[in-house]
């Protein structure tokens, strides 16, 4: 007998999350969930971990689905004195349907001004269409879309089984292709890729064909991670679905660690990097700026940073020098003064000036000053 799913209604005490900054990975600064535990349920999801969920038991995750009521009140009050920024929210698992809390926390979004980013395996998200698009008009936002096949990849059956209720991807790119229609930024985020399931070139490259032919602009990567009670529960999954993974599992993911071995991380994300280019994409996610925003080009070097030093890390460059990178991106991020007067007031020494950038990275950052300043249209990806 199939199990149901329990709804509980209750109210949080908060709901937003603020970052000090943006990351360089989504580029948001906050985030608001409507919704904890998952229908979909997909196999693989982070959001077993501990430090996401509250169940003793990770099967409950997919059938114990806790209903934040308050949560629009709760993100308005917190909104409303915050810095405008890109914000992380939305859940369109079936519980939306029937509750309505995603769409009640884009409406607290619109109403004052602020960017959005929703992530979604689910083509519910059409459904608030109208107010995404809204939104966008004044404070230019992202939709993006979690696929990892597409039907004609080898590994569709496997990706499919491990998705559980998730609707068919075939469905989601065509909700992304209605998103580009609206004029919204919209890409796939390749995210988990999965050892031995769906790292193979033929399924990376299908997925990329595919968000390219529905509009989208980027396919951003993304390595599986396995912590605490997650880590077994999806190891059990392997044992009992797909026991000839087991071996490669337990190499890639040796006790005590989070994410896999380095090796094989960074080469699905170059094959993803390479496939991009080939089919017009990016491998990063442009970064969304607010209309009329007096730091645009701070943000814009800081996009450029980022994108480097994304690429040290692909490379595999030493962490330090992957440390200044970040240093430097936070500190033109924290900068209050347009950094293209710093340059045309300063020059060079300006910019090194600027503490955590110093002399090599001033000159670094000081042909993409130049180049934004006049008007030079900026690169597309990275590397």
């Amino acid at each position: 007998m199939s199990r149901r799913a329990a709804f509980i209604p209750y109210q949080p005490r908060t709901i937003l999350n603020k970052g000090k900054r943006p990351d360089h990975w989504f580029w948001t600064r906050y985030s608001a969930y409507p919704y904890i535990g998952c229908q979909h349920g997909c196999e693989f999801c982070y959001c077993r971990e501990q430090k996401y969920s509250p169940y003793d038991d990770p099967n409950d995750f997919a059938y114990v689905i806790k209903v934040k009521e308050n949560a629009a009140e709760l993100l308005r009050r917190g909104l409303e004195r915050a810095p405008r920024d890109l914000v992380f929210t939305g859940d369109y698992q079936p519980a939306e349907r029937k509750y309505g809390i995603s769409r009640q926390l884009l409406e607290v979004c619109r109403d004052l001004g602020f960017p959005v980013f929703v992530l979604e395996r689910s083509p519910l998200v059409l459904r608030d269409l109208d107010l995404l698009s809204e939104i966008n008009a004044g404070a230019p936002s992202v939709v993006a879309f979690s696929i990892l096949s597409t039907p004609e990849s080898p590994s569709s059956d496997r990706v499919r089984a491990l998705e559980r209720l998730a609707p068919a991807p075939e469905k989601r790119f065509a909700a992304m292709a209605q998103f580009a229609k609206a004029g919204i930024l919209t890409g796939t985020c390749l995210m988990p890729i999965l050892p031995g399931v769906s790292d193979d070139e033929a399924t990376l490259e299908s997925v990329i064909r595919w968000t390219a032919n529905h509009g989208g602009r980027f396919v951003l990567a993304g390595s599986l991670t396995l912590a605490d009670q997650q880590r077994h529960y999806f190891l059990n999954v392997l044992r009992n679905r797909f026991p000839e993974l087991l071996g490669l599992y337990r190499s890639a993911y040796p006790p005590g660690s989070y994410a896999p071995a380095a090796g094989r991380g960074l080469q699905a994300a170059h094959t993803v990097r390479e496939l991009c280019r080939k089919h017009g994409l990016t491998d990063r996610i442009p970064r969304p700026i607010l209309l009329g925003d007096k730091r645009t080009l701070n943000k814009r070097i800081v996009e450029r940073l980022a994108g480097e030093l994304y690429s040290m890390e692909l490379d595999g460059q030493p962490g330090r020098r992957i440390w200044a990178h970040r240093k430097a991106a936070w500190a033109i991020e924290d900068l209050p003064q347009d950094v293209g007067l710093v340059y045309r007031t300063m020059g060079l020494k300006g910019l090194e000036g600027i503490p955590g950038v110093g002399l090599a990275l001033a000159r670094l950052v000081e042909p993409w000053i130049a180049g934004e300043a006049s008007g030079a249209p900026p690169r597309a990806g990275v590397g």
